[in-house]
């Protein structure tokens, strides 16, 4: 029986990683700025010791691995820091850090259930090296601050199913919500920061590519992430 890898491409400060504890074997969490990434090793001791989490902290990049890349870290919220060079530079603190190619980072751990992107303006380009190299999971997701996310999801990875999760409203929408375990369904509330469900944990019908459009016109780009499946949905609007 294959292993459902989970992984975390932009773990911030760790608050994704017990709900994906819950939904897989492995979790691979990939985390740039080192002092965020000391805080999930810090945090998850038990689970890195047992080998259901791994740690990465790296650039995740498409291109070939490298080190000292530059790393910008925002000087007042750690949320916003980035890989490509930002435009108002003086708000950020640069630091040289070791770099990952995402495809080569999958195949030393293995094929993803799910792979989770959020990683601040750089997220189609990750989206497009794993289609690129075949790689296309049954769940994945990316925040949408760019139309590109959703037209690489269609177009290159050949998705056929989506849902959108509200980033805002992800701690009160999702406040005891009912969702699959390994071991069964529980009741589960996700902190604010967090990414918040995949799958058929987020609320609703999945929408065909055509009807998505629409309410990607009317929720509008930003801090939403948009789930997207190629599994069988016979419920699908």
């Amino acid at each position: 029986m294959n292993k459902k890898i989970i992984y975390d491409f932009g773990s911030n400060n760790g608050d994704d990683i017990p709900y994906y504890l819950l939904k897989s074997d492995l979790v691979v969490a990939v985390e740039a700025n080192p002092v965020l990434c000391d805080h999930i090793k810090n945090r998850f001791i038990e689970e890195i010791s047992n080998g259901s989490l791994i740690v990465e902290n790296c650039i995740l990049t498409a291109e070939k691995s490298a080190n000292k890349v530059a790393f910008y870290v925002h000087k007042h919220h750690h949320v916003l820091s980035q890989f490509p060079k930002p435009n108002h530079v003086e708000n950020f603190e640069v630091i040289f850090l070791q770099s990952k190619n995402v495809t080569e980072l999958i195949r030393e751990y293995g094929y993803p259930y799910y792979v989770k992107i959020d990683i601040e303006h750089y997220d189609q380009m990750i989206l497009r090296e794993l289609f690129n190299s075949n790689i296309t999971p049954p769940y994945i997701s990316s925040e949408s601050h760019s139309i590109e996310v959703f037209s690489a999801l269609v177009s290159l990875g050949k998705y056929n199913a989506f849902k959108l999760v509200d980033g805002c409203s992800v701690s009160t929408r999702y406040k005891d919500a009912d969702v699959s375990t390994k071991n069964g369904g529980i009741k589960y509330s996700f902190p604010h920061h967090s990414a918040g469900p995949f799958g058929d944990d987020i609320s609703g019908p999945w929408i065909s590519a055509a009807n998505f459009v629409q309410v990607l016109d009317l929720a509008g780009l930003g801090w939403k992430d948009i789930h997207a499946t190629n599994t069988s949905h016979p419920d699908q609007n």
